[in-house]
């Protein structure tokens, strides 16, 4: 009955007892409020880049009787900008500006907060707001580490406040269409799910000298959790992402949308039996250490989950980028036994049978942000398309890869073939992978191949792995931790 509706079903029985059960034991939890259709949210956003004043103030502000009240970031600049877009679009209400979130949370009259930081902070920013009494939407990835995004679930849960994850393909119609006409056996016996991002980028430099900070950051705020050295990178924001300090690569960073949509296809909760990461940082010659160049392998029991990235153009001297099998730049595929279905990144999605032959298609959009706001409005978390447990289950899968990439070495083409030889769909992704590479003229025994990991859903770590399970736990720069929340 995998991604059937009787379990979907029974999984909303599961959560609600698991509230009910909580609710009767913690007295301690913040109480919630219903609004009524006609009754302002305020909310404040946290992060003001390119994410947080292009996509989270616009789309919040549209929505009926939603007001956007508060901004909050370390870089005044930075905000000071996007407060001259609103002003621009012509907000007419006051918007207030707060250097650090945690003054923004302690205002009364805000009820939700948005939080469109780099990755390495959305575990404070979250953890920090539902303990306020805020609800919370969080961008996409969840979590910087497996067991931070755990974190993040429990303080939801105790502190009783409703959390979305910004997976946004969860409230597409032509997503959610083409998943239940797949579970509908309308092509077969689902065989494989292929899942990729084909975003083509730059190196982020590789200075000699630090880069000099901007007036009016506050770097220490800015880095948070993160180490605080000295920058040898061209740019402040977002590159950092392109770091393990700060970020988790294109394989979670863009991934996890594609492995939510992969595991939603097979009705999948759990964290893979195994996991493996062959790729590399190629050609940049840069201050990421991220790979550009990355498969990995989910071992499912029945059906596995592919994941490929390519940061380089289709080859040497060429500005196409990929796309799988002439489908789309990023999304999933998914491979049945009468033919397959793509996945876009955007609002489409098509059917085609085994002669490729194009037999149906989807077309439908949808609002994560309303869909966030209604469910805050309902005071009903079971209303939200992608609640913050679903992005914790998403988001730990992307890194188990990327935490078997970190314990990998280099190794020849002989030893990457002999890694993985008795799993046929990544040896045929293998393929792929090495004409890529040849298309490029970078030599393939720079690939890194990652540890073969075992993992342990239960505990949300690996088997008897001490270096992978450090990974699982995450590093943290004191005085910004993130305690366990029970």
């Amino acid at each position: 009955m995998k991604g059937s509706a009787m379990s979907i079903s029974r999984r909303n029985f599961l959560k609600m007892s698991a509230l009910a059960s909580m609710a009767v034991a913690s007295p301690m939890l913040v109480p919630r409020t219903v609004f009524g259709a006609n009754e302002t949210i305020h909310v404040g956003v946290v992060g003001l880049g390119g994410r947080g004043s292009g996509a989270h103030v616009p789309a919040l502000s549209v929505l009926p009787n939603v007001k956007v009240v508060a901004l909050a970031d370390p870089d005044k600049p930075r905000m000071q900008a996007a407060v001259k877009r609103m002003q621009e679009k012509d907000y007419t209400h006051q918007v207030d500006q707060y250097e650090d979130m945690r003054k923004m949370y302690e205002r009364d009259d805000i009820q939700a907060v948005s939080v469109a930081t780099m990755n390495y902070w959305h575990g404070l920013c979250t953890i920090w707001a539902c303990q306020a009494g805020k609800h919370v939407f969080c961008e996409k990835p969840l979590s910087h580490f497996i067991w931070e995004g755990r974190q993040m679930v429990n303080a939801a849960r105790k502190y009783n406040r409703i959390v979305q994850h910004g997976t946004q393909l969860r409230s597409l119609g032509a997503v959610r269409d083409a998943i239940a006409w797949i579970q509908a056996g309308n092509l077969g016996k689902i065989q494989c799910v292929t899942a990729y991002a084909n975003k083509p980028r730059i190196p982020i430099g590789n200075r000699t000298e630090p880069l000099p900070l901007p007036e009016g950051l506050n770097y220490d705020l800015w880095c948070g959790p993160a180490q605080d050295g000295p920058i040898y990178r061209d740019r402040l924001q977002y590159d950092c992402s392109f770091t393990w300090n700060m970020g988790d690569a294109e394989s979670v960073n863009q991934g996890v949308h594609q492995v939510d949509v992969a595991r939603w296809v097979l009705g999948i909760e759990e964290m893979p039996r195994r996991v493996i990461s062959l790729g590399g940082r190629f050609l940049f010659n840069d201050q990421g250490d991220v790979p550009n160049t990355q498969i990995i392998y989910y071992d499912y029991p029945e059906i596995p989950i592919l994941y490929e990235v390519h940061n380089l153009r289709a080859s040497k001297n060429s500005n196409d980028v990929l796309k799988f099998r002439g489908f789309s730049q990023d999304g999933v595929v998914v491979d049945c036994e009468g033919g397959w279905v793509g996945i876009d990144h955007g609002a489409r999605s098509a059917a085609y049978d085994k002669d490729n032959k194009e037999i149906r298609s989807w077309n439908g959009g949808g609002d994560n942000f309303a869909n966030f706001i209604d469910a805050v409005r309902a005071d009903n978390r079971d209303l939200l398309d992608a609640d913050v447990l679903e992005g914790q289950i998403s988001t730990r899968i992307g890194h188990t890869g990327n935490i078997s990439h970190r314990l990998g070495q280099k190794v020849d083409v002989a030893a990457q073939k002999k890694a993985i030889e008795d799993y046929p769909y990544m040896v045929e992704m293998h393929q792929r992978y090495l004409e890529h590479l040849a298309a490029h003229d970078i030599d393939p025994s720079e690939t890194v191949l990652g540890e073969w990991l075992t993992c342990d859903t239960k505990n949300e770590c690996f088997v008897d792995n001490d270096e992978a399970n450090k990974l699982v736990k995450g590093f943290y720069r004191n005085p910004y931790l993130v305690e366990e929340i029970l």
